[in-house]
C-alpha cells in the first residue's frame, strides 16, 4: 500500500474517531508500528493531525468551504447516523409540529419514524417525498432548489418560515466549533437554519462526531442555542457550552 493511501485511511479514521492509536492502525493496515509512527510524524509535519504518545489526535480546527453531494454524504458514517436518528425519534410526540432540516443525518430520522401523528415542515425535497410515502403530514417550503443538497433555500423559503412556530426542530450542521458555533458552507442554507432556530422551542442539532472541530464558511448559531445529539464526544470541554447527548452505535 502506498503511503498516500495509508495517509488517507488514517485521516478518515481521525475524522470519525478524533483519536487513533499506533497499535490499532498497525492492525487495521497490516503494517509495522514503526511504519505507522513514521506516517504519523509525516502527517504531523504537514499539519494534518497532532502526534501524541502512542498515537494521534485530530487537529482541532479545520476549515472547509466545499459541500459534498447528498450521495457522497449518504455513504459516510451510516451506522452513526442511524443511532443518532433513533434517539431523535424518541424525542418526538404525537402533538409536535416539527421542522426537519435537509441533510442525510436528519433524513435518517424518517427511516425510524413509525405511526406518528406529529406534523412536519421541511426544506428537503426527498424528505417531503419520504414522509408523504409513510402517510405522515408534511409541508414543503417553497423557494429556490439547491441541487447539491436537495434543499429549498432563498428569500421565499425564509419568508415562508415566518408563518410557523415549531415545538421542535432537527437541524444538520457541517461544522461544530466552540468559537464559531454551528456552521455550513452555504449562506442561503445558513439563513434558513438560523430562522428555524429562532422559531423553534426545542432546538436539536443532529451531527456525528466527525463534525466537531470543523468550521465551514457561514455560522448560523452558537452552541448555546441548541442541544446536540451525536455518537461520540472525545473532547469533553464541549459540554460546557450546551447539552450534549451521546448515543451508542
Amino acid at each position: 500500500m502506498l503511503s498516500e493511501e495509508r495517509f488517507a485511511i488514517i485521516l478518515e479514521d481521525l475524522k470519525v474517531k478524533r483519536a487513533v492509536t499506533v497499535t490499532e492502525l498497525s492492525k487495521q493496515l497490516k503494517i509495522s508500528e514503526s511504519t505507522i509512527r513514521r506516517d504519523l510524524a509525516a502527517l504531523d509535519e504537514m499539519g494534518k493531525l497532532r502526534k501524541v504518545h502512542g498515537g494521534a489526535t485530530a487537529v482541532e480546527d479545520e476549515m472547509t468551504t466545499f459541500e459534498e453531494t447528498m450521495a457522497e454524504k449518504a455513504m459516510k458514517n451510516v451506522e452513526e447516523k442511524k443511532a443518532i436518528a433513533r434517539y431523535a425519534v424518541s424525542l418526538i410526540n404525537d402533538d409536535d409540529f416539527i421542522y426537519l432540516d435537509a441533510g442525510t443525518t436528519t433524513g435518517a430520522v424518517i427511516d425510524e419514524l413509525v405511526d406518528t401523528r406529529a406534523k412536519f415542515v421541511t426544506n428537503g425535497i426527498d424528505h417531503a417525498r419520504r414522509l408523504t410515502q409513510k402517510g405522515i403530514s408534511v409541508l414543503l417550503l417553497g423557494g429556490q432548489l439547491k441541487l447539491a443538497t436537495e434543499a429549498i433555500v432563498g428569500q421565499i423559503a425564509q419568508e415562508s418560515l415566518s408563518k410557523y412556530n415549531f415545538t421542535k426542530c432537527f437541524i444538520g450542521a457541517n461544522g461544530i466549533h466552540k468559537e464559531y458555533g454551528f456552521t455550513t458552507p452555504d449562506t442561503a442554507e445558513a439563513m434558513i437554519k438560523k430562522e428555524v432556530l429562532r422559531r423553534s422551542f426545542m432546538k436539536v442539532v443532529l451531527a456525528d462526531s466527525s463534525k466537531f472541530g470543523q468550521v465551514s464558511s457561514v455560522s448560523f448559531g452558537m452552541l448555546s442555542q441548541a442541544c446536540i445529539v451525536t455518537n461520540r464526544l472525545t473532547d469533553n470541554t464541549y459540554d460546557k457550552y450546551t447539552v450534549i447527548r451521546e448515543v451508542k452505535v
